[in-house]
């Protein structure tokens, strides 16, 4: 039976996981007492001695749960940002190809990608990939999401008494320094990062994400492929 460790189990995307998982009955999964749940030598233990170990826990964090790791045959799947295109961690996305989709299969760490960057990933890596699409392209992205993805402490700010503020969809990330970037960027092989406009509103979950790609660019692309192909 496989054996399954949530290390962060109490977050948002740790709850989802483990809900999912836990109505399985070819799943044993490893949880820790509260007061263990912070407790580093019961993490190592739990870590170690489980077929899969999914990472919920902040980008730093994260890093040092991977340190814990000895155990050549755990299979570390990481929610964080932290490993989304560090070398000898795997991107999770195998839509994207039979490559990405057998690398997935076969990797022992494997990091699980952002929910606006998959968005815009799945729609231009399909593009950049069949040469209609330049690289050097310079990218646009608008992103509407819900406030689940903020966490626990957004869920709470809307689903409490809402002020003014959160009644409109709003516009964040505006020093274009947002965390999904450079796994944009780098898996879609990009060599300008996008313009990045992401939006949170006032509905619990879903996205909606559009990238405008005009008619002269893929003209030049197509150019691009064709010289390319020579």
């Amino acid at each position: 039976m496989v054996k399954v460790f949530i290390d962060g189990n109490q977050g948002t995307t740790g709850l989802r996981i483990f809900d999912r998982l836990s109505h399985r009955d070819d799943i044993e999964l490893l949880t820790l007492p509260e007061e263990y749940r912070k407790d580093v030598s019961a993490r190592k233990e739990m870590i170690n001695s489980c077929s899969v170990a999914f990472l919920c826990l902040p980008d730093e964090a994260a890093r040092e749960a991977v340190e814990l790791s000895e155990n050549d045959d755990t299979v570390i799947i990481d929610t964080s940002t932290a490993h989304r295109t560090a070398p000898g961690w795997v991107y999770g996305f195998p839509e994207l190809s039979a490559d990405f989709e057998q690398k997935i299969k076969s990797a022992k760490r494997i990091a699980n990608p952002g929910c606006h960057a998959s968005g815009f990933i799945a729609l231009v890596y399909p593009l950049i990939n069949s040469g209609l699409l330049d690289p050097k392209s310079a990218l646009t992205c608008f992103s509407l999401t819900g406030y689940s993805g903020g966490g626990k402490k957004m869920i709470a700010q809307y689903e409490g008494e809402k002020t003014d503020d959160l009644l409109s969809p709003r516009i964040y990330g505006l020093s274009q320094n947002h965390k999904h970037l450079r796994e944009m960027t780098t898996i879609c092989s990009l060599e300008t990062e996008p313009i990045f406009s992401p939006i949170v509103a006032d509905y619990y979950a879903g996205m909606q994400v559009c990238v405008p790609v005009f008619a002269d660019m893929l003209s030049d692309s197509l150019s691009f492929s064709a010289e390319r192909a020579v």
